[in-house]
């Protein structure tokens, strides 16, 4: 099997003051994304602890959905033009 974890593209980028975007989200929606991506561990934890339910855990749950799709749907195209733009290379073919 090939070892993809160092081979594989990044799904995001360092803007100019260093901080890491999801391709396809701006610096705030991947720190909302970040959040939410956290939150269900943490509030199932709390909520077990204190007895309590999830409250807005669906309504999180919706908007990291909506965010992850407006990410994966960027990094798809972004995969695509990549792939258009990058020379074939043949391998079998003797140019020669």
């Amino acid at each position: 099997m090939i070892d993809q974890r160092h081979n594989a593209p990044r799904r995001y980028f360092v803007d100019a003051q260093g901080h890491r975007v999801l391709i396809g989200l701006s610096l705030q929606e991947t720190a909302e994304f970040e959040a939410l991506d956290l939150a269900p561990a943490e509030t199932v934890q709390i909520a077990a602890e204190t007895g309590m339910g999830r409250g807005t855990g669906a309504v999180d749950d919706v908007r990291w959905l909506e965010l992850y799709s407006k990410h994966e749907g960027a990094w798809r195209a972004w995969i695509a033009r990549s792939q258009a733009e990058r020379p074939r290379d043949l391998g079998f073919v003797n140019y020669a």
